[in-house]
């Protein structure tokens, strides 16, 4: 974990998705809404597992802190996987924003919106689980396995994922007892009962 010095404040984040695209938006957007430092991957796609800048940004907070970035879709691969990291930031005393959609953890509407995109994430997890049951169904008819090994709220590595997080214990320390990267067990900590990922 990185030691720094000095008070708290605003820290940003940053993705682009190929090495061509550059983040002068992302970057200006951010400095002029307070940003001492920004943290940027480049050529990372949302859905990439590894984010080497977002574990260094996520090592670097510090209770007070802030967390912006210049549109939710920078931060999260999708809504289950934001609303975890969202909700072990605040876990942590670490606010977020974002810029585009003026969504803020530290005002009353952005918590709301925040509990709306939770009821969707249920909906989207809930609609995942079905499909995967059709899929399933369909394969078994016709004699074969369906798709990738899909790992379930039962699975064992998930179930601990959440047993250590009730523990109290942080994303990154989990990942190294259950030899996991940190964006794995984000997936596993916002996998709902019913969920598959």
């Amino acid at each position: 974990m990185s030691v720094r010095s000095g008070g708290m404040g605003s820290i940003g984040y940053a993705r682009v998705s190929t090495l061509e695209q550059d983040t002068d938006l992302q970057h200006a957007a951010l400095s002029a809404a307070g940003c001492t430092r920004i943290f940027t991957d480049h050529g990372v796609s949302g859905m990439t597992v590894s984010r080497p800048e977002l574990d260094k940004l996520l090592d670097h907070l510090r209770s007070g802190d802030e967390v912006v970035v210049w549109k939710l879709d920078r931060l999260g691969r999708n809504t289950r996987n934001l609303l975890a990291l969202i909700d072990d930031l605040e876990a942590r005393g670490v606010h977020f924003r974002s810029v585009t959609e003026g969504i803020s953890t530290t005002g009353s509407m952005g918590r709301a919106m925040l509990t709306v995109m939770s009821a969707f994430a249920q909906l989207e997890r809930d609609q995942l689980a079905e499909r995967t049951r059709a899929g399933m169904a369909v394969a078994a008819e016709h004699g074969r396995k369906a798709g990738r090994r899909e790992v379930t709220a039962e699975h064992a590595k998930v179930k601990r994922a959440q047993e250590l997080k009730a523990r109290g214990l942080a994303p990154a320390d989990i990942g190294k007892i259950i030899g996991a990267s940190r964006a794995t067990v984000y997936r596993y900590l916002s996998l709902g009962v019913d969920g598959v990922i």
